[in-house]
């Protein structure tokens, strides 16, 4: 990492860990004036930080280090299985790349999404406000990504662009649409474009070993986890 050479970074206090009971977690966070464009964005991505809104984080969480970047390898992913099956279910969406502006559609959707899957959380009890603050930023290249059924939005998987690939920020869908599971689909996408696009990675975030709600995540491989500051390949 070269171009961020003097970054001001920031600890939060500790909070309840939101994957691993008993635990607490708090974040190493990047202030947003350390970061300059896509590509700074794309250096700390490299070194296992994520983007909330306008801030990159990574959990520096005292003598846990559970939370494990991961980073899928697009150019040489291979579908199992219940991957093809997923694309399958799903080749009657119509998709749509466009800019992170606010969508009112895009937005009722992420309403029901949070109100299904994380009723009383802050997400859920967000505005307007709040929703675009999580997924735009002054200096990340995003684009929100619509799959549509027919005329009707069934999910949103919010992007962004690096040099080396793309970052999966959030995605949310229908949830009662539950055959198609558009969760993995939105996945799937994303690697399949990355890859289309020539470029090898696709960042999925923090793995997670001991919590079930990321164990989706090494589903997709070949992939690689950054350990002790290195990108490692996952064995089968």
């Amino acid at each position: 990492m070269t171009r961020a050479r003097h970054p001001r970074l920031l600890l939060t206090g500790e909070q309840d860990c939101p994957y691993l009971p008993e635990r607490l977690s708090r974040n190493l966070v990047v202030a947003p004036e350390s970061v300059r464009d896509a590509h700074d964005h794309s250096a700390y991505s490299r070194i296992g930080f994520r983007r909330s809104g306008d801030f990159l984080y990574r959990p520096h969480c005292g003598q846990c280090r559970a939370c494990v970047p991961i980073r899928v390898l697009s150019r040489a992913f291979q579908p199992r299985r219940r991957h093809r099956r997923c694309l399958d279910a799903n080749e009657d969406l119509q998709v749509e790349i466009l800019p992170a502006t606010f969508d009112e559609e895009a937005y009722h959707l992420y309403q029901a999404y949070q109100s299904a899957r994380h009723p009383g959380g802050p997400m859920a009890e967000g505005d307007e406000h709040d929703y675009m603050g999580f997924i735009r930023s002054a200096w990340a290249e995003t684009s929100m990504v619509h799959f549509r059924l027919d005329d009707r939005l069934v999910a949103v998987a919010v992007v962004d662009w690096l040099d080396d690939g793309l970052s999966a920020v959030y995605s949310f869908f229908d949830t009662a649409l539950k055959k198609r599971s558009l969760g993995t689909y939105t996945i799937l996408w994303q690697i399949t474009e990355t890859a289309r696009r020539g470029l090898p990675h696709v960042y999925l975030g923090y793995w997670i070993q001991e919590s079930p709600k990321m164990a989706y995540k090494t589903d997709f491989r070949p992939a690689e986890l950054l350990i002790g500051g290195h990108w490692q390949r996952l064995e089968h």
